[in-house]
């Protein structure tokens, strides 16, 4: 596509719960702080799901919308006053879709220059916005609130899941002994990630906290899953010095469990940025690092294989809704 023409295609969506719709619009122009960046790809996320089905409040969505979380892409014009990226620098972040901010899913966007780190070399561009959102989740939960190091033992629920699998290996390359709770069919995925894999389906909490921990229990525990592992948690971290930390803390909880150990807890929000505007460097930093630990071979995400383009946008979306899509499906944007 020209990149000098002042229009482009993106999918709109008018209602939540229908089907989005394609349309030519106004070609975004960066304002101060922004890039304009050529979008190459657009990752999909469980929350993308829930945000067009019309059951992700939290996010905020205003409609009509763009959707689309995550994108990688290619700078094609710059703002006043940003001076870390040039034209032709390839980039990647979590920068829409939620709170009225333009998403991914269209051939161009506005993106603030804070939410945006350059991409890693050793990857392309469909791998790239496969990560964002994860990265992100991951390391606020596991580096900000946790403080992960070597001499910490962690147990990562959900460890084949989609932040999960991204958990595993960012507190691996910190120097952590980390365990992984999935089922017998995840047992492989999780191990080659580097963790000890726990079935939970066969073990209780307390066998593993007993035969991992010596009863001791772990010092991080970060939680993907929710609901009734969440309380799970608070009663396997270690006394005093455990920390839990739960990207999915709905629902009503007891935390006299936590309370007796006298460890502490975390929740992590990671749209909060987009949504309020503040933070917003942050996650632009979290992935400059990220990339680092990307490009020296630590971290590596687990893309879909299969072609994806915005024309199948809406066959794949339901696809991934009914369970028959599975892993990390990223639209390729022409």
């Amino acid at each position: 596509m020209d990149i000098l023409k002042d229009t482009m295609q993106a999918l709109i969506l008018e209602e939540f719960n229908n089907e989005f719709i394609m349309k030519e619009m106004s070609m975004p122009v960066p304002i101060e702080g922004q890039v304009l960046v050529a979008i190459k790809a657009s990752g999909i996320n469980p929350l993308d799901l829930k945000i067009k089905s019309g059951t992700a409040a939290h996010a905020k969505t205003v409609l009509p919308a763009i959707l689309g979380i995550d994108m990688a892409g290619i700078v094609t014009a710059v703002g006043e006053n940003v001076t870390d990226y040039k034209i032709g620098d390839e980039v990647y972040g979590m920068t829409g879709g939620i709170a009225g901010v333009q998403g991914s899913l269209a051939q161009f966007a506005a993106v603030d220059a804070d939410l945006l780190a350059h991409k890693p070399s050793n990857i392309s561009f469909k791998e790239a916005a496969s990560l964002p959102l994860a990265l992100i989740t991951a390391w606020e939960g596991l580096v900000d609130r946790a403080k992960v190091d070597s001499t910490k033992k962690v147990l990562i629920h959900g460890g084949a899941g989609g932040v999960g699998h991204i958990a595993v290996q960012l507190a691996k390359s910190f120097g952590a002994t980390v365990y992984a709770t999935g089922t017998a069919d995840s047992k492989k995925q999780i191990e080659q990630y580097g963790a000890v894999a726990i079935d939970y389906v066969k073990e209780t909490v307390d066998e593993y906290v007993q035969q991992y921990t010596d009863g001791e229990g772990f010092d991080i525990i970060f939680d993907t899953v929710g609901g009734a592992n969440l309380d799970n948690s608070f009663s396997a971290v270690r006394q005093y010095t455990g920390h839990v930390v739960s990207i999915l803390g709905w629902g009503t909880h007891s935390l006299a469990p936590l309370s007796f150990r006298g460890a502490t807890y975390s929740g992590v929000f990671t749209l909060l940025p987009l949504i309020t505007g503040k933070g917003r460097k942050h996650h632009g930093n979290i992935l400059s690092e990220a990339t680092k630990l990307i490009e020296s071979g630590h971290i590596r995400g687990n893309t879909h294989p299969g072609s994806f383009t915005l024309k199948d946008v809406e066959q794949t979306w339901k696809e991934m809704s009914d369970g028959i899509i599975k892993g990390k499906v990223v639209i390729e944007i022409d």
